[in-house]
């Protein structure tokens, strides 16, 4: 019996060897607006990982005032037209189609970005996700801009595009046909054919541009799911008038809208939330039009994809962050390796990395948007070693992985009874149970690699230098640390000992947040669903300062239904026992001035320090003294050979065990030593 997600699919003249596709998105990877060797190999890699069709761009911008918040292309500049070429022509030479995404933010931007010109939108009616309170369009704003629209299409055409689509949910294009942002009461206003005005001037112009065979659809919203929005017949009413015009030739299905973080996280789903909860919807869709349907959103493995073609809901099947975690998804499934296929765990930390840090980066799959020095494919070794690893969280697993991938024979120590490090306390959060793919997947791996694990076996110096190592690489992690403070610390409790769930307080609990990360917020969504009378208490001017926008969402609706005061901008000093209870200073960096609480606990984070007392011993038995040569680590070259036989091993350390840092810098600081040895 055929595979439903490896035919073919006819899509109007273009043949797709398969129906998975990636759905436009924008990883942030561009060079001064255009996309050059990093965003052509990240496409490529997906290319040559079998996907049928990768959209490009989330979007490509079509003018100048549309300042680029999320990386974007510039569509708007003829520069862009050759490094769209040779990005086509490599997606084109492993057999993948490829297509390109066009906007105008509308208001969905900022004015202080590149050009500073005033973000525009029908109506002056703010985004709160990006705050800008825009101009509203005149006349010859629409004219330039429909214009606009036409001149990015011919660009695209010329790039060796198969096809575009147009963002149509929150972006400039469906502004003016909502209702929730059109508020005009001239020709582009009021009723549903003055608000649709706009978006068919855009079409028809598009069209004159590249002619009828040249493919065109909308990523659009059918269902905005707002009071005052579109609603499901709106939605698909617009979506009939647009397929009678004979404009489009496809819809890629969205449910929401993006204005606030809370709306995109509805959208774009992160974990503990429901899979494909938007699927049965794109099927009804899909029995009211004729056009191709496509949708993505949270269908992150397989079994999931497949149902969806063969259920008949969809003509295509976006696997697009699950295509981050792994660009080889199709492939391993041709070859029968379905189960060796790297999980998309929902982390979202590819898309909070887009704001956060400038880029979008998988959380346990660091060779996506490096594809010029990482590997995807890990090579065999010209000459196999022994590779001891102690520590069997994300960083020393994955450190087994490559070993083992490489050939190498590999042991890994371990102290607890089981895998996982810090991501073991992580999962204690219901919530962030989804994490454990990451840890899963590579003990799937490490025992098809035939490689050792020992567990319950915390590593000592004699272990190590008693048996026969090439190389030791030292995994284990960070311990809690304390904060400072005047007085009092024998009276805390770290948010380790509350996730590890050793320690359930009850009755007030104070939360020192000095971190900011998921490791206290995590913490503190436990004490909050579990009914403590809770307060955090930060120095810094937000909450959970390192955790992104999309992920912040969840914790913070559990402190707002569970009642949770949040203080801002104030740090604890000191911890003094009264009448059993402890009496609480905190006070500011701003003045001297302080406040007392009265608690029954309080707990704290204040990151980990490395673990690291082996690594020390083990220094003096090395051939490198541990020294790591940067120049060749950050060019993606191997460490330098040491041919001093009078010692035992080349020595590393990796992870936490160096610096408290994430699982992203763990398996990166993994992939990027070992795939060499």
């Amino acid at each position: 019996m055929s595979d439903p997600l490896l035919e073919p699919y006819l899509f109007k003249h273009l043949k797709l060897k398969n129906r998975v596709f990636s759905s436009s998105h924008e990883p942030s990877y561009s060079e001064e607006g255009m996309p050059k060797d990093r965003y052509r190999l990240y496409h490529e890699e997906k290319a040559k990982g079998g996907v049928g069709l990768t959209m490009t761009a989330g979007s490509a911008v079509v003018a100048e005032d549309s300042p680029p918040v999320f990386g974007n292309l510039y569509a708007y500049d003829d520069a862009i037209v050759p490094w769209l070429q040779r990005l086509t022509d490599g997606v084109h030479e492993h057999g993948a189609a490829c297509m390109i995404q066009l906007t105008h933010l509308g208001r969905r931007s900022v004015w202080s970005h590149n050009d500073w010109l005033p973000v525009i939108a029908p109506s002056s009616i703010r985004e709160p996700a990006h705050r800008a309170i825009p101009k509203e369009a005149e006349e010859w704003d629409i004219t330039r801009l429909v214009n606009k629209f036409a001149d990015a299409a011919e660009r695209m055409k010329a790039g060796g595009m198969d096809g575009i689509e147009i963002e149509s949910y929150g972006h400039l294009f469906d502004q003016f046909y909502s209702p929730i942002t059109n508020t005009r009461n001239d020709e582009y206003g009021g009723e549903l054919e003055n608000r649709l005005r706009f978006s068919k001037m855009v079409l028809e112009a598009m069209r004159k541009r590249v002619g009828t065979e040249f493919i065109i659809g909308l990523r659009m919203s059918i269902d905005e799911i707002q009071p005052g929005g579109l609603d499901q017949n709106a939605g698909l009413e617009i979506l009939k008038q647009f397929e009678r015009s004979g404009l489009i030739d496809f819809v890629n299905v969205i449910r929401g809208l993006v204005a606030t973080d809370v709306q995109l996280t509805g959208v774009i789903p992160l974990h503990g939330m429901p899979s494909a909860p938007h699927l049965d919807f794109a099927g009804l869709v899909r029995e009211n039009t004729d056009l191709t349907v496509l949708h993505a959103s949270k269908i992150d493995d397989v079994a999931t994809a497949r149902h969806a073609i063969s259920s008949g809901k969809l003509d295509l099947v976006g696997m697009t962050r699950a295509h981050i975690a792994d660009p080889h998804i199709v492939l391993k499934i041709i070859e029968d390796r379905e189960e060796q296929i790297r999980p998309c765990v929902g982390a979202s930390y590819c898309l909070d990395g887009i704001y956060e840090n400038g880029e979008a980066l998988c959380i346990h799959n660091a060779a996506t948007g490096r594809e010029a020095k990482m590997p995807h494919v890990i090579k065999k070794a010209s000459k196999l070693r022994n590779v001891t690893i102690i520590g069997a969280g994300p960083g020393g697993l994955e450190a087994a992985r490559v070993a083992g991938e490489r050939g190498h024979k590999v042991k890994v120590f371990e102290a607890m009874p089981w895998a996982g490090g810090q991501l073991s306390l992580a999962v204690r959060n219901p919530r962030r149970q989804d994490l454990q793919g990451i840890i899963d997947w590579r003990l799937q791996e490490l025992k098809r690699l035939g490689v050792e694990v020992i567990y319950n076996h915390p590593a000592e110096l004699d272990d190590i230098t008693s048996i026969e190592s090439d190389v030791v690489i030292v995994a284990t992690g960070g311990l809690p640390q304390l904060p400072p403070l005047e007085t009092g610390h024998s009276n805390v409790v770290t948010s380790w000992d509350v996730l590890s769930g050793e320690f359930k307080p009850e009755g007030s609990v104070l939360f020192y947040d000095d971190n900011g990360t998921h490791s206290s917020l995590s913490a503190a969504e436990l004490l909050a669903e579990s009914g403590a009378n809770l307060e955090i208490v930060t120095p810094e001017r937000t909450l959970g300062v390192d955790v992104g926008g999309v992920n912040h969402v969840p914790y913070a609706r559990s402190f707002n239904e569970n009642e949770v005061r949040v203080t801002l901008n104030q740090r604890v000093l000191r911890i003094e026992e009264s009448d059993s209870k402890l009496k609480v200073d905190i006070g500011s960096d701003h003045s001297d001035h302080f406040a007392t609480r009265v608690v029954d606990w309080v707990i704290v984070d204040y990151g980990a320090l490395p673990n690291a007392d082996l690594y020390f011993e083990l220094k003096p038995f090395s051939n490198n003294g541990g020294e790591v040569d940067y120049d060749a680590l950050l060019k993606g070259n191997p460490q330098p050979i040491n041919e001093d036989d009078s010692k035992l091993f080349d020595l590393y350390r990796i992870g936490d065990a160096v610096a408290n840092r994430n699982i992203h810098a763990a398996v990166y600081d993994a992939l990027r030593l070992v795939k060499d040895i």
